[in-house]
């Protein structure tokens, strides 16, 4: 598997992790060589806040609540950008694209707060894996979303476990 080929696996893993909770985190590095700089600088530029992750845990608990599962990893081939990226996340089921818009996101914004959201936690993880230090890309990782996380490391672990249902920040668990 080549390094963009990993490196859209664990985009495409980000996604599904946050909209389907159904994974861990594994070894990867999180901005896709292959993508257009200016792209690239809107990744390193994201920043998470209680309203985006509030949203992301929303979506979450819908996506688990009607049924939508993931299918699989897109296509190098056809990912040049993150438009394209986020094209191929919302044609994996015909719900997405619905209850994307319905929690306030476009699907670039989702892809990017997805994106910032594995970004911060692998950094995070890291911390206490060197291997996946060794793998991970700091330059992409975004230190206020590496902050947030660190504020919020029960409600994104309530995210990450697949049968856990996460409370959006600031609300009683």
């Amino acid at each position: 598997m080549s390094a963009f080929d990993r490196v859209l696996r664990a985009c495409w893993l980000g996604l599904l992790v946050v909209v389907f909770g159904a994974m861990p985190l594994a070894h990867a590095q999180t901005a896709p060589s292959g993508l257009p700089d200016a792209d690239k600088q809107q990744i390193k530029k994201y920043t998470l806040n209680e309203d985006i992750f509030n949203r992301l845990v929303a979506a979450t608990k819908e996506a688990r609540a009607e049924g939508i599962t993931p299918r699989g990893a897109p296509d190098p081939s056809k990912v040049h950008s993150l438009d394209d990226l986020a094209a191929q996340a919302m044609a994996g089921d015909q719900r997405i694209p619905a209850l994307v818009k319905k929690f306030g996101f476009t699907p670039r914004e989702f892809m990017l707060a997805n994106i910032a959201l594995t970004n911060a936690v692998l950094a995070v993880q890291s911390r206490n894996d060197p291997a996946l230090a060794s793998n991970l890309n700091q330059v992409w990782v975004n230190p206020e979303n590496i902050r947030f996380i660190d504020t919020h490391q029960a409600e994104v672990a309530a995210l990450m476990q697949g049968g856990a249902e996460p409370q959006p920040s600031g609300q009683a668990q």
